[in-house]
C-alpha cells in the first residue's frame, strides 16, 4: 500500500542535562519523593504506552486513506527496551497502571511477552489495552494468560455501512467478534470507545448504547480532539459532550454516577433499567476533553513507540529516552538516567492542555503516533 508523505515534523525533543558522563551532579527538579510529580501537585501514576504507530484501520478523523509515514523499525523500542523502561516506571517511579495503545497494539507481535514481563514485576500494576479489536479473537487468550486485566475496544457505530465509511474498512464483524471474545475471556468491564465524526452520527448513538447495554459492555463516547494527521480538526463541527448527553438522555433514563470520578477521564451516568453482567447498575460515560477539560486531576504520563516521554496528550515537546537506552552499555546507571529524564519531563507539565486558549498549537504527532 502506498503511503502519503505529509512531511509532519517530530515534536522538539529535550535532552537530559545530566546523562551519565555528560555532566556532574543531578540537577533534575523533583517532588517530595521519587514519584512523577509536577509543579502543580499532581502525581502521574497511570502510564499510556504506545507499542507501535501502525494501524490496520484508516479512520477518517485520524489519518488519510493512504496511511502515514510509519516509524522505521529500528526507531521502535525493542522488546527488551520496552520491558526495561516499564520496569523503571513501576519499580522506581510509582506507576500503578499501564495501558498499552498504538496505533494498533495487536500489530506488535511481542505484546504477550511484554505484558507477561510487566505482570511479573514485584509491584504488579493494573494492565489494560486499547485496541480496535481486529485480530483480538486470536490473541485474547494469550494476552489474558500473560496478565491483561482490562480492555477498551474502539467502535464508533454498529451500522455496517457507516463503520466502513468511517474506518475505510469493511471489518465491523471482526470488531464485534473481538468484543465477544474479550467478554468470554472473563475481562470486566469490557469498554467501548466511540468517537462521533459528524453530527449525523448522533442519530445512531442510541443504537450503539443499546447494543452495549444488551451485551454487557460499557460505552464511552469521546469528543473528537485536535489530534488528526492532517490538522483539519474544526471546533465548529465537533460533536460536543452536551450534544452527546442530550441525545442519550432523550432515549434512556440516566442518573449521575455517585461513584467518585477521581482521575478517570470519563464522567459517568447510571442507566436505569439495565445492569452489568456482574451485577450493579449499567453505566455510560462521556469523555469531554475539549469542552470540559479534566486536566486538574490528570494522573497520566505517556511513552511513544520510539521511546519519547510526553507529559500531556497535547504536548508540543517531548523527552527522548534513546540516548539513555542506546548511548552505551546498559547498567544500573541507565535505569537512573531513565528515571531522572522521566521525573524532569513530568515536573515540566503545564496546568492544562490549552485547547481552549487562543494560542493553542496542535501537536505535530497525530494520535496514532502518540498513543491514546
Amino acid at each position: 500500500m502506498t503511503t502519503v508523505h505529509l512531511g509532519l515534523p517530530l515534536p522538539s525533543r529535550t535532552a537530559d542535562p545530566c546523562l551519565p558522563g555528560l555532566c556532574a551532579p543531578d540537577t533534575t527538579p523533583a517532588g517530595p519523593d521519587n514519584r512523577l510529580w509536577d509543579t502543580h501537585g499532581r502525581v502521574a501514576t497511570d502510564l499510556r504506552v504506545s507499542v507501535t504507530d501502525r494501524c490496520n484501520l484508516r479512520c477518517r478523523y485520524c489519518m488519510p486513506a493512504e496511511g502515514l509515514d510509519w516509524l522505521p523499525g529500528d526507531d521502535l523500542l525493542t522488546t527488551d527496551e520496552v520491558i526495561r523502561v516499564l520496569t523503571v516506571a513501576v519499580r522506581d517511579l510509582g506507576v500503578r497502571a499501564i495501558r498499552f495503545t498504538g496505533g494498533e497494539p495487536l500489530l506488535r507481535r511481542d505484546l504477550e511477552e511484554i505484558v507477561a514481563a510487566v505482570a511479573g514485576l514485584d509491584e504488579r500494576p493494573d494492565i489494560a489495552m486499547t485496541t480496535n479489536g481486529l485480530g483480538l479473537t486470536r490473541r485474547i487468550g494469550g494476552l489474558v494468560d500473560a496478565g491483561l486485566t482490562r480492555v477498551n475496544i474502539s467502535l464508533d457505530t454498529v451500522d455496517a455501512a457507516r463503520f466502513a465509511e468511517i474506518t475505510r474498512r469493511d471489518r465491523l464483524g471482526d470488531v464485534l467478534d473481538g468484543l465477544a471474545a474479550a467478554r468470554a475471556a472473563g475481562l470486566h468491564p469490557v469498554k467501548v470507545n466511540a468517537v462521533l465524526p459528524d453530527r449525523s452520527d448522533l442519530s445512531r448513538l442510541p443504537d450503539l448504547l443499546r447494543f452495549c447495554l444488551d451485551h454487557g459492555y460499557q460505552l464511552r463516547v469521546i469528543e473528537q480532539m485536535p489530534l488528526d494527521a492532517g490538522h483539519d480538526w474544526d471546533r465548529a463541527s465537533m460533536v460536543t459532550a452536551d450534544e452527546i448527553l442530550a441525545t442519550l438522555q432523550a432515549g434512556f433514563d440516566l442518573r449521575p454516577d455517585p461513584t467518585p470520578r477521581g482521575a478517570a477521564p470519563a464522567q459517568t451516568w447510571l442507566v436505569d433499567g439495565y445492569t452489568e453482567p456482574h451485577g450493579g447498575p449499567a453505566r455510560v460515560g462521556v469523555i469531554a476533553s475539549v469542552t470540559r477539560p479534566f486536566c486538574g486531576d490528570c494522573d497520566r504520563t505517556r511513552l511513544t513507540a520510539d521511546g519519547a516521554l510526553r507529559n500531556c496528550l497535547f504536548a508540543t515537546s517531548e523527552t527522548s529516552l534513546l540516548p539513555a537506552l542506546r548511548g552505551g552499555p546498559l547498567s544500573v546507571d541507565t535505569d537512573a538516567a531513565i528515571a531522572r529524564l522521566w521525573r524532569g519531563n513530568a515536573w515540566a507539565k503545564g496546568p492544562g492542555h490549552a485547547v481552549n486558549s487562543a494560542g493553542f498549537h496542535q501537536p505535530d504527532r497525530p494520535m496514532s503516533a502518540i498513543g491514546g
